[in-house]
């Protein structure tokens, strides 16, 4: 399984590409595709995204359902979906149930 994440131009914000083709700041919104032509798609919107100057470093990344919540494989896309790790009070992290990037 993969999903879109992207970081929005005007803000540098980590963000995820919904269903409704907007972008999302939080990982859970994110479109989650499962075979190789829902990932073409997302690449599609992604590049089209990224042409009109919404987003930047648009990548495809690895995910996995833990009950029933999207979760990045990789330490660095967790980090992004959670926020700062020094200050647990600061980004996404102090407004989600998220506690542990790890």
């Amino acid at each position: 399984m993969k999903i879109l994440t992207a970081n929005r131009l005007t803000d540098g914000e980590a963000v995820w590409l919904a269903s409704d083709r907007s972008w999302a700041e939080t990982i859970d919104a994110a479109e989650i595709a499962r075979d190789k032509a829902g990932e073409e798609t997302l690449e599609r919107a992604g590049e089209a995204a990224a042409q009109n100057n919404e987003v930047v470093d648009v990548n495809l990344i690895d995910v996995d359902m833990v009950d029933g919540r999207i979760v990045p494989v990789r330490l660095r896309e967790r980090i992004r979906a959670a926020g700062p790790t020094f200050r647990a009070d600061l980004g996404k992290q102090a407004h989600s149930t998220i506690s542990n990037v790890a």
